[in-house]
């Protein structure tokens, strides 16, 4: 994710007003500011999201390392080489970071939705770095045939057995000056917009075996996320989603960076999370907000949006459980009118932690 660099008195201020404002975790910015606000939100993401843990590995045993989550990542014998392939020998670092959940999908930006716009059920998001004297290094072609392999805590609610293909993906960020209006229309804009998507994820070879409460899937590579994951398949028809904040939409979502403006939908009982990255273009007032890729949620699937937002120095947000219905008479589409109200940065927090239950 591209970061945003203060000048030193800018960034000085901005800690200050953080620091100072004890009433309701929120930072005092001044109305109107949405840049300010922008960064705001990009400040609780840096605070809250995931983060990747280290560990010290011999490179000649090889061994297994432990998460806080509980996923376990075993390492063969000889399993590094170094850029030129040579071998590696003595000590490695090796740092991994795991999103298992659907509230670290949205505090790290890791949805999960393909290039083109499908559902998955996620059975564990993974990113492994593993390096020598500030050196990375990859994984020795040589134990191919015995890769490293990650086991997860996370399995199927009927615990039964299943497979499920691998993903690769990376921070994506979407430029576009065509898209859709508030009734769903095509238009376009002058000015080119950027708004972050998370991550796309698109299938590469391999599966994972899901077992009951774990799931164990191979390590191919380093550097690079992997998502064990299966694709949502649903043979009802589809339809188009939009989602308006009225006044809580904040106008900086169209630049590049941490978006503070966000609306995520988790499908119920499952480990699937979207992020409605494509915004409404050229829309009425107090239509601005997001959609989703055309004609691509089915109807009659259940599940919760979380609509938030940083604006004006606050944070604002709403949980709603939904029903995608039909399309009414004349419409290709169907719409949410998000009421987003004041929450302190805490409440957010736990508004993210409860969509794990949803």
């Amino acid at each position: 994710m591209k970061k945003i660099f203060l000048p030193l008195s800018l960034a000085t201020a901005t800690i200050l007003a953080l620091v100072s404002c004890k009433k309701n975790d929120n930072p005092a910015i001044p109305v109107g500011d949405d840049r300010a606000s922008a960064r705001m939100m990009q400040a609780f993401f840096e605070k809250h999201a995931p983060q990747t843990e280290t560990f010290n590995l011999d490179a000649a045993a090889g061994g297994t390392i432990t998460l806080k989550s509980g996923t376990k990542i075993t390492f063969p014998a000889n399993a590094f080489v170094k850029p030129d392939g040579s071998p590696v020998a003595g000590a490695v670092t090796v740092s991994a970071k795991d999103i298992l959940k659907a509230s670290d999908m949205i505090l790290a930006n890791k949805p999960t939705v393909t290039s083109s716009g499908q559902m998955l059920e996620s059975f564990g998001e993974i990113i492994v770095n593993a390096s020598k004297n500030d050196t990375a290094l990859r994984i020795n072609p040589a134990v191919v045939q015995r890769p490293p392999t990650v086991m997860v805590p996370v399995g199927t609610a009927t615990g039964a057995k299943r497979e499920a293909p691998m993903w690769e993906g990376d921070t994506t960020v979407s430029y576009t000056n065509n898209g859709y209006n508030h009734d769903n229309q095509p238009t376009s804009v002058t000015i080119q917009y950027s708004v972050s998507k998370g991550i796309d994820w698109s299938q590469i070879p391999g599966w994972g075996a899901v077992n009951g409460g774990t799931t164990i899937f191979p390590l191919d590579a380093l550097g690079q996320w992997r998502n064990c994951d299966a694709l949502y398949n649903d043979p009802n028809p589809k339809t188009t989603v939009l989602g308006y904040f009225g006044d809580k939409f904040n106008g900086q979502t169209g630049s590049a960076g941490q978006t503070p403006s966000m609306l995520f939908f988790k499908k119920a009982g499952t480990n699937t999370l979207i992020n409605y990255s494509v915004m409404i273009l050229n829309p009425a007032p107090g239509k601005e907000g997001f959609l989703s890729y055309q004609n691509s949620m089915p109807i009659g699937t259940s599940g919760t949006f979380l609509a938030m937002s940083a604006k004006d120095g606050k944070f604002y947000a709403e949980m709603r459980d939904v029903t995608f219905g039909a399309p009414p008479a004349g419409k290709d589409f169907i719409s949410y009118n998000f009421s987003l109200t004041e929450v302190s940065e805490t409440q957010l927090l736990n508004l993210i932690n409860q969509i794990n239950t949803k």
